[in-house]
């Protein structure tokens, strides 16, 4: 099977961040995971959230920013793979000067269902 990137119309997820939904079981047939690009612009950031049931792999393709993975804050470049384990807290945030551009691997797929904001902590901001 294969999708063209054409065909992917890009949406707004739970999280706040606008994905194309690449390859998708409830679109495409495949069985067990979704892989989708997730676009954020300069100065952006997505909600911090996480999901129950699915493990992610964000694989960083163009731009750079930092990644919010459980207590965890650091720097994420072109080439930069980062795993994401069921239920843990994450989010990203573009502190650059360009779209910060990620391949994003869900098993199981993608859903809203499976996927639960968190609330930032009062003294937590950008970059801390």
């Amino acid at each position: 099977m294969k999708t063209s990137y054409e065909s992917a119309p890009p949406y707004v997820t739970k999280d706040g961040s606008k994905i194309r939904e690449l390859m998708h079981p409830a679109e495409h047939g495949n069985a067990n995971q979704s892989l989708a690009e997730a676009r954020v612009p300069a100065g952006a950031e997505t909600l911090l959230h996480k999901h129950r049931s699915s493990e992610e792999l964000y694989h960083v393709t163009a731009g750079w920013g930092l990644m919010v993975l459980g207590d965890e804050t650091f720097p994420i470049v072109p080439g930069d793979t980062v795993h994401i384990a069921p239920g843990t807290t994450h989010g990203l945030i573009n502190d650059g000067d360009e779209t910060l551009v990620v391949l994003c691997c869900c098993a199981p797929a993608y859903s809203h269902e499976d996927t639960e904001l968190v609330e930032r902590e009062p003294s937590e901001s950008a970059g801390n």
